[in-house]
C-alpha cells in the first residue's frame, strides 16, 4: 500500500501564507497583532519553545514580548503580571508557559487570563465554547491536527476516530473537535485504564495518538488502510545519532507506515502545527479586538 506522508511544515506553510495576508491587512490600518509569553523558571524545553514562538512572531511581522520570571516568583506576582497583560492594548493574546513551579496553582493562573486573550485555549470559557461548538480559541495542538486532516483531504464525516490519551491539552479537546458538526466523526477515547485497548484501536479509520509512550502503537494495533496521526514526541537513546539520542513518536512509524494509507512522521508532523495554530489564534484575537 502506498502511504501518504502528512507533512506538518507543509500544512503550516499554507496557514502562514494566509496569516500574512491578514496581518498585512491589519497593519495597513494601524494595528499590529501582539503576542506575549510569560515563562517562570528555567525549564530548558520551555525556553526553546518560547524562543521559537518569538522568532515566528518576528518572521510574520507581529509584535512579540517575552516575560521571563525567576523560579521563586510568587503566585501573587505572577497573577499581577497576568492582570497587566489583560489590560495592555498592545497585547492581543498571551499565554503562561506550562509547566509552572510546584508552588503556583496552574488552574488559578489559567482562570486569571482574559478569555478574549487566551490564545492557548485553556481557559474554562474557551473549553466550554469548544465543547458546545461556539466560537472561541481552540487549543493549538488539537486544532493543528484538525487542520492537517482537512488540508490533506482526509474525509472525517462518518469515520470512526479513536483518540489514544485523555489529557486536557490534547486527548479530550481532540475528541470534542472531531465529534462537532463539520467534522462529523464517531469518536472513541482510550487510555491507560482501557481494557483490551488494541481491539479498539484496530477499529479506527483515523487513529490519533497522544499517550506519551515511545512507539506504543505497533503494526498489529492498526487497521489496514487507516489514517494515523502521531502527536507524541519522545526522546530516546540512540548511540548511532550524533547527539546520542533522537526523537520518536508514540507510533512505531517504520512498521505502521507500511500498513496505513496516511501517517504523520516524528519529527516533521504535528509538532510544527502547535506554534502555527498559536499564531493563528493571536491573529484572530487581534481581529476580534479591531472589530470591537
Amino acid at each position: 500500500m502506498s502511504c501518504k506522508i502528512i507533512s506538518g511544515p507543509e500544512v503550516a506553510g499554507q496557514i502562514y501564507d494566509e496569516l500574512r495576508v491578514r496581518i498585512d491587512r491589519m497593519k495597513s490600518s494601524g494595528l499590529t497583532p501582539g503576542l506575549a509569553v510569560i515563562l517562570v523558571g528555567n525549564d530548558p524545553a520551555s525556553q526553546v519553545y518560547v524562543r521559537n514562538k518569538g522568532r515566528k512572531c518576528e518572521e510574520l511581522g507581529m509584535h512579540s514580548e517575552t516575560i521571563v520570571l525567576p523560579e521563586e516568583t510568587t503566585e501573587e506576582e505572577l497573577l499581577a503580571r497576568i492582570d497587566a497583560l489583560n489590560k495592555d492594548p498592545a497585547i492581543h493574546g498571551f499565554l503562561v508557559q506550562l509547566p509552572l513551579p510546584g508552588h503556583i496553582d496552574e488552574d488559578k493562573v489559567i482562570q486569571a487570563i482574559d478569555p478574549a486573550k487566551d490564545v492557548d485555549g485553556f481557559h474554562p470559557v474557551n473549553v466550554g465554547n469548544m465543547l458546545i461548538g461556539k466560537p472561541g480559541f481552540l487549543p493549538a495542538t488539537p486544532a493543528g491536527v484538525q487542520q492537517m486532516l482537512i488540508r490533506s483531504g482526509i474525509e472525517t464525516a462518518g469515520k470512526h476516530v479513536v483518540v489514544v490519551g485523555r489529557s486536557n491539552i490534547v486527548g479530550k479537546p481532540m475528541a470534542a473537535l472531531m465529534v462537532q458538526r463539520g467534522a462529523d466523526s464517531t469518536v472513541t477515547v482510550v487510555h491507560s485504564r482501557t481494557k483490551d485497548l488494541a481491539s479498539i484501536t484496530r477499529q479506527a479509520d483515523i487513529l490519533i495518538v497522544a499517550i506519551g509512550k515511545p512507539r506504543f502503537i505497533t503494526e498489529d494495533m492498526v487497521k489496514e488502510g487507516a489514517v494515523v496521526i502521531d502527536v507524541g514526541t519522545n526522546r530516546i537513546e540512540d548511540p548511532t545519532h550524533p547527539k546520542g539520542s533522537r526523537l520518536v513518536g508514540d507510533v512505531d512509524y517504520d512498521n505502521v507506515s507500511k500498513k496505513v494509507s496516511a501517517i504523520t512522521p516524528v519529527p516533521g508532523g504535528v509538532g510544527p502545527m502547535t506554534i502555527c495554530m498559536l499564531m493563528s489564534n493571536t491573529v484572530k484575537a487581534a481581529e476580534n479586538a479591531q472589530s470591537r
